[in-house]
């Protein structure tokens, strides 16, 4: 029988979660505030504001639920919409499966590996808020899973540190800069994977109520993803600077986007390590190679510039 699979919020997440799920033949239905969502035969996108329609309905019947939206990455913001908007789609969903994309924020910096046993106990404004979050899963009735991954790269992925800012400078062959250090080790997670992990722990209850990490590729350098993004793209590789981390803290101290970065500087001060790999066994599933992983994000990027930069 034919499954139907709630998505919400159509965002690079979202919106590969949902291919997926169609892929495999389920019924998908997306619900975005626009209404938008990829165009396939097994899906449909229903305009729906998750902080304020009624869900019931548009959960009724599901097998699963993904939740996916987001909202601006301000601290105020986070802890003013993100808690009720996920009890909100934990009370519609009436006990069907929740499956969460989640960060690294909550175990705060990690000298060495971020395993799934470290602690999540950070405090510190955005990063207390996705403890808060975890705990408000923990505490709910209705059965989730937390599946983190660390940065994000993929297509569709534009807003991350292995995005638009770095991309489209090197698609049109200009110096690149990148946050504190170009040489330090930093894993990335391809969104695709990230996507299929979610899937897999919906569909068993076994891995329900926990927390995964997503399969995660080796750690590299933010410089050898730009030489591999490049490479990808038959592109020479370009002139990679860094911000020092004292720029970017004087840049902090204004309120807005620079003051909310440097609530996760360290990420980039000191080497950020994920290991996927007790997940990897629990799910069955294997990173993708970060030469398979940059060459599909290139291709998306390459085929859809005109439209991105619109």
């Amino acid at each position: 029988m034919t499954e139907l699979h709630v998505v919400t919020g159509a965002g690079p997440v979202g919106w590969t979660v949902a291919e997926q799920l169609a892929a495999q033949g389920h019924s998908v239905r997306v619900l975005t505030r626009s209404g938008s969502g990829p165009e396939h035969p097994m899906i449909e996108c229903r305009a729906v504001d998750i902080e304020s329609d009624h869900l019931r309905r548009h959960l009724d019947g599901a097998t699963a639920v993904y939740h996916c939206t987001h909202v601006a990455y301000e601290k105020t913001v986070w802890r003013n919409k993100l808690v009720a908007m996920e009890n909100r789609v934990l009370d519609a969903a009436a006990g069907t499966v929740v499956a969460f994309p989640e960060s690294l924020y909550a175990y705060g910096r990690v000298d060495g590996p971020i395993r799934e046993d470290s602690p999540r106990e950070a405090t510190f404004r955005k990063l207390g808020v996705r403890t808060e979050l975890l705990a408000a899963r923990d505490a709910h009735a209705t059965p989730t899973v937390s599946v983190a991954a660390s940065d994000f790269y993929g297509p569709r992925v534009i807003t991350s540190h292995m995005g638009e800012r770095v991309i489209s400078p090197l698609l049109a062959g200009k110096p690149v800069r990148v946050l504190a250090s170009a040489d330090l080790p930093h894993s990335f997670t391809y969104v695709p994977d990230l996507a299929a992990a979610m899937l897999t722990a919906a569909a068993s209850p076994s891995m329900w109520n926990t927390v995964l990490h997503a399969p995660t590729a080796p750690a590299v350098s933010q410089r050898t993803m730009i030489e591999m993004l490049s490479a990808a793209a038959d592109l020479p590789t370009p002139k990679v600077g860094a911000i020092p981390a004292w720029a970017l803290r004087l840049l902090g101290a204004v309120p807005g986007p620079m003051k909310e970065l440097g609530d996760t500087l360290y990420q980039f001060r000191y080497p950020y390590l994920l290991d996927s790999s007790r997940s990897e066994a629990i799910l069955g599933l294997q990173p993708t190679p970060l030469a398979d992983g940059t060459a599909a994000t290139m291709a998306w990027w390459t085929a859809s510039t005109p439209a991105v930069s619109a």
